[in-house]
């Protein structure tokens, strides 16, 4: 195979597939980011207001079509801006386009509004405006709405994540921006309801255009013209505060003792069996603290993968925690004992086991009917009976939607487990590393749910496990970003690299037992292996590993240290983690964004010794699977240093 280029954008994201401009807009007191026919970030006097209205079209399975935009045209003037444009989405049976309309003045009014025309028939789950409001200054705060009946109603923004939603049938929003300052966002065209995004990792709380209560997915018909607006209105004027000064570096204090770092391993999916046990050497490098593995009671080769397991836990010296899913056609004890037979042929008997039946591997809406399955307790039972003494996990292996929506009873597992994914409703870039600001809400909300049950983060990465909301995950074969694939480029680049330290440093100050990061190799792995999909440069390289390696390899021996807290005065832009070793102090740090960040480290004494994941030093990365282990960089008094566009660096005193 001919060896591809090694760009800069591989590095960084693991695809050299371009990103649309984005471009800041003006309107007096209003900016907004315009990104690729949808405005980001709508601030007032720098204060975000909104953090997106766009135009969406949805298949039937939920996909997000990635409309062609023609006739583009922006315009900014001294007191506001207009945008328009000609939008068409298509896929090979169906088409829809629709014109576009964005006004912005100085006096605090900003208008999108859109006029849709199916060129076909066109089938979908929802088509039409979401508005998606921040969490900071919002999370649990005062909203006025008017309905469409025109009835007004005071109510919360939720704290703890609601399953379902928790406005129906909305006209419009007023919610406070800062003191002073008032926001109010009128949406017409259909009726609208909101959802908490919390849910899917979303950094947000969404106004969406129709109702989850209605049939879907519905049929636009051909021709048949409508159209949709959103009006938003600032009001107000907020007090005065210090702007922050450009360019200010980013600091991080290290502090005292707070809590532990969760016990940090790394999944083993059934398909992935045997190239695992291929890559030992690299697993046992990495010195997990467990290995989440993973039997389907729907597919074959059951003896085999277990065979597989327990070679692979005798030569990693990693505890195993096995997966169970259940056909859900006969009893479980029935199911639970088949897989325990082959468990017993293999004679792999797990540290631990999460059960969970097929359809708890697709959502539901709260409070509708769902198939036959047994229940929790009777997967439970089964379990405890077939494998005495083993510790027994439910919940979900899906994401933390789905356990919102059937939460487990108190009391009947020994640990409760979920996963993430941060590519369910967005996959650029900005949306990918925005979700890490919503496990805070997520982690509360399942303490919440638990109480001071064992909480494990199941096998999580950017591409996902499973699509819960389809028939089956998206497919990627140009090496894109794309909402719900399990194969996302950026596994494969610094990218990933950054997200898991932001995931980590958030999970480890969630107080989490137990997390596993995506795979050991495959699409969410972090050990290369050739694969039916594309992974350019890396397939004509002599590549053995991932910059996400590194991340596993260096923080999975921490596992069960005393954890430092460690502040960033940016936290969404700049990730900190920290935990007290044997051999002194260790600290984390990840630039989560594209743009290189200075950073100022306080809390720290003496000489460093620093490791730094960046593109000056990719080929290293890729080929040295021992790379923290060969002398860094030394320092004799650590104060500032900067991080290069996702750059990851690892500081060791003493």
């Amino acid at each position: 195979m001919a060896k591809s280029a090694l760009t800069r954008a591989i590095k960084l994201t693991g695809t050299d597939v371009p990103e649309p401009k984005r471009r800041i807009l003006e309107a007096g007191p209003i900016t907004a980011m315009f990104d690729n026919g949808a405005l980001r970030y709508i601030r007032y006097r720098g204060a975000e207001v909104l953090r997106g209205v766009a135009y969406l079209v949805r298949d039937k399975d939920w996909g997000t079509y990635a409309p062609a935009i023609e006739n583009l045209k922006i315009r900014q003037g001294k007191n506001g801006f207009t945008v328009s444009y000609t939008a068409t989405a298509r896929d090979k049976q169906q088409a829809i386009r629709y014109d576009a309309t964005i006004e912005a003045d100085a006096a605090g009014r900003l208008t999108f509004s859109a006029a849709g025309m199916p060129l076909t028939d066109f089938l979908t789950n929802r088509t039409g405006f979401v508005v998606l409001y921040p969490l900071v200054g919002v999370v649990g705060e005062p909203v006025e709405i008017v309905q469409t009946d025109g009835k007004k109603r005071k109510s919360r923004f939720p704290k703890v994540i609601s399953p379902g939603q928790p406005v129906f049938e909305i006209r419009s929003l007023k919610h406070t921006v800062v003191p002073g300052v008032t926001a109010t966002v009128l949406m017409e065209g259909n009726k609208f309801e909101m959802e908490d995004h919390r849910n899917w990792m979303d950094a947000s709380y969404k106004t969406y255009v129709c109702s989850l209560l209605d049939p879907w997915p519905y049929t636009l018909k051909k021709g048949e013209a409508f159209t949709q607006s959103v009006t938003v209105t600032v009001e107000g004027k907020p007090a005065a505060r210090k702007a922050a000064k450009a360019g200010a570096a980013v600091s991080i204090e290290v502090g005292g003792a707070k809590g532990r770092i969760p016990a940090i391993g790394v999944g083993v999916p059934m398909a992935e069996a045997a190239h695992a046990l291929e890559k030992a050497e690299l697993v046992a490098a990495m010195h997990p603290a467990h290995l989440v593995c993973q039997i389907d009671g729907r597919n074959g080769g059951q003896a085999e993968a277990a065979a597989a397991f327990r070679e692979l836990r005798e030569r990693t010296d990693a505890l195993s925690t096995l997966e169970i899913v259940l056909p859900a056609k006969v009893p479980a004890k029935e199911e639970v004992n088949a897989i325990a037979g082959a468990l017993r042929a293999a004679d792999f008997r797990p540290d631990a086991v999460v059960v969970t039946q097929m359809h708890d591997l697709k959502s539901f809406q709260p409070n509708t009917p769902r198939p036959w399955g047994p229940s929790y307790e009777e997967m439970a039972e089964a379990v405890r009976e077939a494998l005495p003494g083993v510790p027994v996990g439910g919940g979900m292996l899906s994401y933390f939607t789905e356990l919102n929506r059937k939460p487990v009873p108190p009391g009947l597992f020994d640990f409760v487990t979920h996963s993430v994914c941060p590519i369910v409703h967005a996959a650029d870039d900005i949306s990918v590393m925005e979700t890490l600001e919503a496990l805070p809400s997520i982690i509360a909300s399942t303490r919440n749910m638990i109480g001071k049950t064992p909480y494990h983060l199941g096998p999580s990465s950017i591409p996902c496990r499973d699509n819960p909301y389809g028939a089956a995950v998206a497919k990627n074969p140009g090496n894109g970003r794309v909402c719900l694939s399990d194969m996302d480029p950026r596994q494969r680049g610094l990218f990933a690299a950054a997200w898991n330290v932001g995931l980590l440093a958030a999970l480890a100050k969630g107080g989490l037992n137990s997390v596993a990061l995506g795979a050991v190799t495959g699409p969410q792995g972090v050990i290369y292996r050739k694969a039916d999909h594309a992974q350019p440069w890396f397939d004509g390289a002599k590549a053995a590993v991932y910059p996400a390696y590194h991340v596993l390899a260096g923080l999975a021996p921490a596992s069960g240290n005393r954890r430092l807290e460690a502040v960033s005065s940016a936290g969404s832009t700049v990730a900190a983690l920290a935990h007290q070793s044997k051999s002194g102090k260790e600290l984390w740090l990840a630039n989560l964004s594209a743009e290189p960040q200075k950073v100022k480290v306080s809390g720290l004494s003496g000489a460093a010794e620093l490791h730094r994941l960046s593109d000056g030093n990719f080929v290293a990365l890729a080929t040295k699977p021992d790379f923290l282990s060969r002398p860094g960089e030394t320092v004799k008094k650590l104060s500032g240093l900067e991080l290069g566009p996702y750059g990851v660096v690892r500081i060791k005193t003493g």
